[in-house]
Formats: C-alpha cells, structure tokens, sequence
C-alpha cells in the first residue's frame, strides 16, 4: 500500500472504479495523495506485467469491511436451546435469578428447556416439582411460546419454551392457562398434582 508498493508499474482504478490506465508507481501514488487517498495494491502480478492498484480510502474500506463482517457472523447466528435447573425448594431469590437467565436467553432469540429433576424423597412429592415448572410458566406466560409442554419423564420434569413469535392475522402464539383441577370432567379422573396446563387450547396434565 501506498509507498511500500515495488512494482514500477501500475494499472490504476479510481475511487469510483474507472480505469485509468498504466503510469508509473510513483506518478499513481502522487495522484493517490493529491485527493488525500491511498494508493492499494489488489492485485500483485510478476514484473514486467502493471499491478492493479486502485485509489481509494483504506481506513474507511477497512471499517466498511469489518461492518459487513459483523452482519454476516450476526445473520449466521444459530438458535441454541439453554437449560435452567430448577428444584422443589428452590427459594424465591434463586428462583429470580432464574427467571433472568431465562429472559436474557429469549431475548437473544434462544429456545430454553426449562427442567427439574427428582432426587430422593422428593420422588414421593413429584406434585411439589410438577408446581414449581407451573409456577415459572405463569410468570413468562406473556413472554414467550411454550413448544413443549411439560410432561415427566423418569425422574426429570421438564418444557421447553422459546422466544415469542410475531402476532400473525388469524392467530397468534399459544396462549398458557394455569388452572387447578378439583373434579373430574368428561368421564377423565383431574391430574395427580391437581394442575392443568392449557397450551393453545391444548391441556397437558
């Protein structure tokens, strides 16, 4: 770039891309500095054939490019499924530490599997750990799309939730409903943990 440039020739473009020609390095590099550019070396060639050269602004075209470079790796970001771990005791502080992770995940655009695993006697209480998912999904209920509702499998309790999706004419995201089941209606005995989850019109027990 600009005097470090070797060849003795050089076929020039101009800051808008228009051919100028060949001329002597030194002549392109004193064009170059009379508009107060830079004289950039694009493509080298062995001698006795010109370098291309062309006269532009490197700082900006660097910063352009770094720009273009940070869009690109944005746009090629992948959604990523996060976990938060709950248990049966967990007290209200940590339980609002939690509920931040989870947003700061569904603002970035991130799926997050929400679980809860039963370890000990806290098997013979599972309705307990089944409540406190509930309890989680009641206070994001306006903040995001439940993909899975919760269900138990083996000794874990889990649901996984993503980021809100945009209202569509006819529609819209599913809506969650915490209710507590105290009968038995049409003919199906309530849940063991009294609970009903309705997702889009859906129940999960």
């Amino acid at each position: 770039m600009n005097y470090k440039i070797r060849a003795l020739q050089v076929r020039v473009l101009d800051a808008n891309g228009k051919m100028l020609g060949v001329m002597p390095t030194r002549q392109a590099q004193s064009l170059a500095d009379s508009q107060g550019l830079d004289l950039v070396e694009i493509t080298p060639l062995p001698p006795p054939q010109p370098s291309v050269c062309k006269i532009m602004d490197y700082g900006k075209f660097k910063y352009d490019e770094s720009i273009k470079a940070k869009k690109a790796r944005k746009a090629q970001k992948q959604q990523q499924v996060k976990e938060i771990k709950f248990h049966p005791g967990t007290d209200i502080g940590d339980l609002q530490h939690k509920l931040k992770q989870i947003r700061e995940f569904l603002a970035d655009g991130n799926k997050v599997r929400l679980s809860l695993q039963f370890r000990g006697r806290e098997n013979a209480h599972r309705d307990i750990g089944e409540d406190k998912i509930s309890e989680v999904l009641e206070m994001l209920k306006d903040e995001c799309t439940v993909e899975q509702a919760p269900k138990t499998d083996g000794r874990v309790h889990f649901c996984l939730i993503g980021p809100m999706r945009a209202k569509k004419s006819g529609g819209g995201a599913p809506k969650i409903s915490v209710s507590v089941a105290t009968s038995a209606t049409s003919g199906n005995p309530p849940p063991a943990n009294g609970i009903v989850i309705t997702v889009g019109g859906a129940s999960a027990k």
